[in-house]
């Protein structure tokens, strides 16, 4: 699977919950090329999230093979797993921020664990607070935040490392519709300097919303598979 040019690549991949628990998948085949646009799609529990977990390596698949960047990620160890997530950035949908630092040390995080210092890259921080339009909320704490704000913020943290694919789960599911077109455009400016973007949503009037400002295929999810290769935007 390796060299292939797909920065995700899924043959036959499935992940069972156990007990026929919902969210499990089977059969999926999905290759991402580099610098694409996609939107999955699908009702609540078609399983969207575990598709999109084993897409970031925080779920290995169960059967089948899942390569991130090239590498299967059933033989990352621990460490080398660690290292593919670095060119990953996620951006959940319920945030998860640590609520005891401000933003701006919110968004600095993945700095951290990828072995940098936030010190050395404050001028980076500026210019991506300023992008999302954050930089006067830079010292609140999260809470203190709105929730477009929130997946402001999340967006700048999933990309402060300058990562190869952005993932995101329902990115605007808690914003109103100005703060969610918003968010499409800052995704969009995203794929358009290079990014692969991979975004969960429910909401077609969105996806239909981004036709001008993207080209992007549409997945759908439906009990547990890819109803289609993919349809254009």
């Amino acid at each position: 699977m390796e060299g292939n040019g797909f920065v995700i690549d899924l043959r036959g991949a499935g992940f069972s919950y156990g007990g026929g628990g919902g969210g499990s998948l089977s059969g999926i085949d999905l290759s991402l090329p580099a610098g694409s646009f996609h939107f999955l799609t699908g009702p609540s529990g078609a399983g969207k999230t575990t598709l999109l977990k084993l897409c970031y390596g925080e779920l290995k698949p169960t059967q089948g093979q899942v390569a991130l960047l090239g590498k299967d990620s059933r033989m990352l160890s621990r460490d080398g797993l660690a290292l593919v997530r670095q060119r990953i950035g996620v951006v959940h949908q319920d945030c998860r921020f640590l609520d005891h630092l401000p933003v701006a040390e919110n968004v600095t995080l993945p700095l951290l664990v990828a072995g940098r210092d936030p010190a050395a890259e404050a001028d980076n921080l500026r210019q991506l607070m300023s992008w999302v339009g954050l930089t006067h909320r830079a010292d609140a704490y999260p809470a203190e935040l709105s929730g477009g704000e929130r997946q402001r913020a999340a967006l700048a943290r999933a990309v402060i490392t300058d990562p190869d694919v952005v993932i995101a789960d329902e990115p605007t599911g808690n914003v109103d519709w100005e703060m969610s077109q918003r968010l499409m455009t800052l995704l969009a400016e995203l794929n358009r300097l290079g990014k692969t973007i991979l975004v969960a949503t429910h909401d077609m009037a969105l996806i239909r919303a981004a036709k001008p400002l993207v080209q992007a295929r549409v997945l759908r999810l439906a009990d547990g598979q890819l109803q289609a290769a993919g349809a254009e935007l």
